[in-house]
């Protein structure tokens, strides 16, 4: 059971900023295949709100889950772990 005030993070690269206060950012995470036992990597992509426009692509950084802001915007980028150099 979630605790209430508990919000999902991830962390993540950025791989397009294109938009307006707005970033997608690709999470890897690693899952065991049931037949092999080999680790495989799986991406997924979420849209993110940046809110001043600072990060960049090819930052690493910390995403939280909030309120839906728009159709596909569910997340927001809680802090720069890394900056693209």
């Amino acid at each position: 059971m979630k605790e209430r005030g508990m919000r999902r993070q991830l962390t993540g690269m950025i791989v397009s900023d294109k938009m307006d206060k707005t970033v997608i950012v690709q999470v890897e995470r690693l899952v065991k295949h049931r037949f092999y036992h080999k680790y495989i990597r799986k991406r997924s992509k979420f849209a993110a709100h940046d809110q001043g426009n600072v990060c960049q692509l090819g930052d690493k950084v910390s995403i939280i889950e909030t309120r839906p802001l728009s159709k596909t915007k569910k997340w927001r980028v809680n802090k720069v772990i890394t900056k693209a150099v």
